[in-house]
């Protein structure tokens, strides 16, 4: 059975490229454009993996984040954080609320990602 990961992403472009990469090596891809429709299919779906932008419509990503790991369905699913805030107040918050990894758009290709979450899901 193949892994599912959840991409909540707002960027359709970017979203697009990461699942198109995921669907490659074999992964299940779930995606949702929005913090609310996140938090939704995280609860109905429970995937594996979550990678998740933090700048959002509605719920930002520390919104989604955090009401992800309040719900006891679905908090021991890791969370990638992929985002282009960078600040480290930014990233301690993400990981202080449980997120598994912090990952910055501009720094990391498609192939790295991949990388990250074979790490993380072994």
């Amino acid at each position: 059975m193949n892994k599912k990961i959840l991409i909540i992403e707002d960027d359709k472009f970017l979203r697009e490229v990461i699942a198109k990469k995921l669907t490659t090596e074999g992964y299940e891809i779930i995606e949702a454009v929005n913090g609310e429709n996140g938090i939704i299919q995280a609860g109905e779906t429970k995937p594996d993996l979550i990678l998740l932008d933090l700048i959002l419509p509605g719920i930002d990503g520390f919104g989604v984040l955090a009401q992800i790991k309040e719900n006891a369905e679905t908090k021991e699913i890791p969370i990638i954080i992929l985002s282009n805030l960078s600040q480290e107040s930014e990233i301690k918050r993400a990981l202080t609320l449980g997120a598994a990894d912090f990952l910055i758009k501009a720094n990391f290709t498609p192939s790295e990602i991949i990388k990250k979450i074979k790490k993380i899901k072994k």
